[in-house]
């Protein structure tokens, strides 16, 4: 679940990024964040910089600036980093980032799912699974998969609230009840 101050600050960058006449893919916008995450999480005296009270904001711009003139950020996103550093959210970016890509997949007609299967799926098995959910939800699906050997066999995707198990130990749970009962 995304929190309220990743969501406002997500639905602030996306209005920025979507607007006609913004100049920058969305997707593209998406893909620096990332990067973003990527190098803060492996860089602890970068993130310990960034979170630091005692070093200045205007300090911190220069650092993030600095760091990061390399991967071209555009001019949006460069922005919206230092408006993160400014209100002191560093601590949340990674949550900010999920909810730029889960609104962006919203706007853009996506529908997400969580996927999990007893044992890893190959190619194919995926591409049905996708076009399989993206018929029932009635949008194009984008899947994130994931394991638990637990299932014993079968899958089981959540798309929002919904749950649908077709896993062998959902089965075998369903069974136990209705023994229960009877």
């Amino acid at each position: 679940m995304l929190s309220v101050v990743a969501s406002r600050y997500a639905t602030a960058l996306v209005d920025v990024v979507a607007a006609p006449g913004s100049g920058v893919d969305p997707a593209a916008a998406l893909a620096q964040l990332r990067n973003i995450e990527q190098v803060i999480a492996e860089s602890p005296e970068l993130r310990i910089a960034l979170l630091s009270p005692a070093v200045p904001p205007g300090r911190k711009r220069v650092i993030v600036s600095n760091l990061f003139a390399p991967l071209g950020l555009s001019k949006q996103v460069r922005n919206f980093l230092y408006v993160v550093i400014d209100h002191r959210r560093v601590a949340e970016f990674s949550s900010v980032v999920d909810a730029v890509e889960a609104l962006l997949d919203e706007r853009l007609g996506f529908v997400r799912a969580d996927v999990i299967s007893a044992r890893p799926l190959g190619d194919a098995q995926r591409a049905t699974l996708e076009a399989e959910i993206s018929r029932v939800a009635k949008k194009k699906a984008k899947l994130k998969f994931s394991t638990d050997p637990a299932l014993v066999a079968g899958v089981v995707a959540r798309i929002g609230s919904t749950v649908y198990d077709g896993s062998v130990r959902g089965q075998l749970d369903g069974l136990r009840a209705m023994l229960a009962k009877g």
